[in-house]
């Protein structure tokens, strides 16, 4: 204990808090799964069976600790205590400047630890089984655990840089794992989409980054009263303008909203969230449900109270009215492409774009705990999906377009049962379901929206798309004759296990959300929390709930009237598409977004490209040719008069000194008879002169 306090002290001397067991011991949450990374990069190939238990047994003891962590702030909430823990250390110091990191134990982190390690855990136990063929087992397992650690990193940051840092990390990590089957040309294209297009949000997440430094001077969320989301820095923020109307907390707070939507595939940033369907389906269950996905949607959480710094009582922000709209749109825009799509995984995909785009519009008319809890339930009907889309594919020969299946409710009992469940909460089928209640929660905050009504309508209609492109997929995958090439079998238990455990939650975790017992609200926000029936006499409650199971049960029915229990082939055109063939065009086409980003932005960009390169060879490298040419004729001459003037100037000097020094050498021969007629001959001389001066 005396070392743990030494400890605590040296991380933070000044911290006038007691923080706890839990809180000093956090930073093993993502440490241990990134260690054992590490590790596992270390091993061979062969060694299947060590690289699977590092990685399960790593993310199982995240998830202990993780445990742990949230049992303390529950048992502080079920004592009226609010809970929020932090510990900093300087990282970096410069004069009197200095950069802290740390992290943050709170009801946020605590939940969505629990959640990112519990789902990440049966992700790689399920992925045994999957990869059990893969050459690159191996290589697979060091991935995924990098990974969840550095998600987890982003789970307890306290700091502002270090949430960053791990961001980034996710993002590298996601595009090792996107492109993982680098053989393939569409993945490795798919890893780099998702890589560059996330990096176009994170540039703004950077600016808001900086900016938020330069104005507070700390990026630690949390600090005693001084951290950047605290009354005092927030109050500096809004006093501070930044134009167009805006304070610094509006700006900086769109900022970082735009790498969020980047993250969590928002529009207009939403085209690589699909494409990464090209990585193995444990991992597109891990990015799309728990993890990658979900960060952006986390980091809005935790910085909310900048984004409704300002806010009046009841009333919103600019930040949080530009993330009602684009959530609500993205919520509508994705579940129309989803209703034209073909592959399993990709509806699935547009599926979590649109309630990435729910989980966004909930954040930003109803709070925190709107939005999360939300997030909270799609990760395990979303991950349950994703792996039972898995299994289907297993047990299929790998093959993912659903009009080649069909019927395998029989062949695959398990997997089927399992998938309804998933299909089932995801649609929001009444009072049964998780995502129902989460889904109403969201519906009801846009009901009360006191600025538009828009993001209701689109919400509404959404849902019903939600309810009708998941019974089409049902309905071909499970129902109807069965159109694949070899005989469709169930997959071994350790796939279908985790799919039962996740089917279980996709029931049960709904009803810590009821309007009757809103445990998950009032545990985010340090309420009390009790079961109270009368609450559903809430005035528009009732009906709010008739008219969203109404929406659901019209999708669910027009979906089986048109796809459910029919004899086709796998040749035939869709309902849609004989119905209306313009429509189904736009929507199997996707809106066509990719084209329009190829035909502008990467066009742009491709004729900058060429320009730079023009450029490059002709302007400066013909610049640069040009001051070469002219120090290279500098140089010829410059030897030129070196050689001829100064060398030979030089050399006829010397050759003159030598003749002169021969001649000299000759009379300087030791003879002194010599030396007497030269000094006759001098004396003659002189004689001569002087009597000729003396005529004169």
């Amino acid at each position: 204990m005396l070392i743990q306090e030494e400890l605590a002290a040296a991380f933070h001397p000044s911290n006038p808090c007691i923080v706890s067991f839990a809180t000093r011991w956090l930073w093993l949450v993502p440490a241990v799964p990134m260690l054992a990374s590490g590790v596992i990069a270390l091993l061979k190939q062969p060694r299947r069976k060590p690289a699977a238990a590092l990685a399960i047994g790593s993310l199982g003891f995240s998830l202990l600790v993780s445990l742990v962590a949230f049992a303390h702030v529950l048992s502080g909430w079920m004592h009226h205590e609010a809970v929020r823990e932090t510990l900093s250390f300087s990282w970096i110091q410069v004069g009197a400047a200095h950069v802290e990191l740390g992290w943050v134990l709170d009801p946020l982190a605590a939940v969505m630890m629990v959640m990112v390690s519990f789902v990440g855990l049966l992700i790689f136990i399920y992925s045994v089984g999957y990869m059990a063929h893969d050459e690159n087992f191996t290589r697979f397992f060091c991935f995924l655990s990098l990974f969840a650690g550095a998600m987890l990193g982003v789970v307890i940051a306290n700091s502002l840089l270090l949430l960053f840092m791990c961001w980034e990390l996710v993002g590298l990590t996601s595009y090792l794992l996107i492109g993982f089957w680098y053989h393939k040309p569409s993945a490795a294209a798919a890893a780099k989409k998702a890589f560059l297009t996330t990096r176009v949000g994170d540039i703004f997440f950077l600016l808001g980054m900086v900016w938020l430094f330069a104005q507070t001077g700390t990026l630690l969320f949390y600090n005693y009263g001084a951290g950047s989301m605290e009354p005092l820095a927030l109050g500096g923020l809004l006093a501070s303008p930044a134009g167009l109307g805006l304070s610094a907390a509006g700006a900086i707070g769109l900022l970082i909203f735009a790498g969020a939507a980047g993250k969590s595939g928002q529009l207009p940033l939403h085209v690589w969230l699909p494409d990464a369907m090209e990585g193995p389906t444990p991992v597109s269950a891990l990015i799309h449900a728990a993890t990658m996905v979900a960060a952006g949607v986390y980091l809005i959480a935790r910085v909310y109270p900048l984004m409704q710094a300002g806010a009046l009582a009841g009333g919103t922000t600019t930040a949080l009215t530009v993330v009602t709209w684009v959530g609500a749109s993205t919520a509508l825009f994705a579940a129309l492409i989803a209703v034209g799509q073909n592959d399993i995984k990709r509806i699935l995909a547009y599926s979590t774009v649109s309630q990435l785009g729910y989980m966004m519009a909930g954040l930003g008319m109803g709070g925190v705990a709107v939005g999360m809890f939300h997030l909270i339930t799609h990760a395990f009907f979303k991950a349950l999906l994703f792996m039972g889309a898995g299994s289907v594919i297993h047990g299929c020969h790998e093959e993912q377009d659903v009009r080649h299946m069909g019927g395998l409710r029989t062949a695959m009992p398990v997997t089927f049962v399992t998938y309804a469940v998933g299909m089932l909460a995801l649609s929001g089928f009444p009072l049964l379901f998780s995502g129902f209640w989460s889904k109403d929660g969201i519906l009801e905050a846009a009901q009360h929206w006191s600025v538009a009504k828009g993001p209701f309508y689109m919400l509404v209609f959404g849902a019903i798309l939600t309810a009708f492109y998941m019974t089409r997929q049902v309905s071909y995958v499970f129902f109807g004759n069965w159109r694949g090439h070899g005989k469709a079998h169930e997959s071994p238990a350790v796939m279908t296990a985790p799919l039962a455990i996740l089917a279980f939650f996709a029931v049960a975790l709904g009803f810590i959300g009821t309007p009757a017992w809103p445990w998950f609200r009032a545990f985010l926000n340090g309420q009390a929390a009790g079961l109270d029936l009368a609450r559903f006499q809430e005035p528009g409650l009732l009906p709010l709930m008739a008219s969203s199971s109404l929406a659901v049960l019209v999708g669910l029915g027009l979906g089986w009237w048109l796809y459910g229990n029919k004899q086709s082939r796998a040749e035939e055109p869709d309902v849609l598409e004989r119905a209306a063939r313009p429509v189904w065009m736009g929507l199997h086409g996707k809106f066509f977004v990719d084209e329009l980003y190829g035909a502008t932005v990467i066009a742009f960009y491709a004729w900058w490209a060429r320009v730079a390169d023009w450029l490059d060879r002709r302007v400066w490298g013909g610049a640069v040719a040009g001051v070469a040419l002219l120090f290279r004729g500098w140089a010829h001459l410059n030897r030129l008069l070196d050689i001829h003037w100064v060398d030979g100037g030089f050399d006829k000097s010397c050759e003159e000194l030598a003749s002169g020094g021969g001649l000299l050498a000759r009379v300087q021969n030791g003879r002194v008879q010599g030396y007497l007629r030269l000094l006759a001959l001098g004396i003659v001389i002189l004689a001569m002169i002087l009597i000729w001066s003396s005529r004169g």
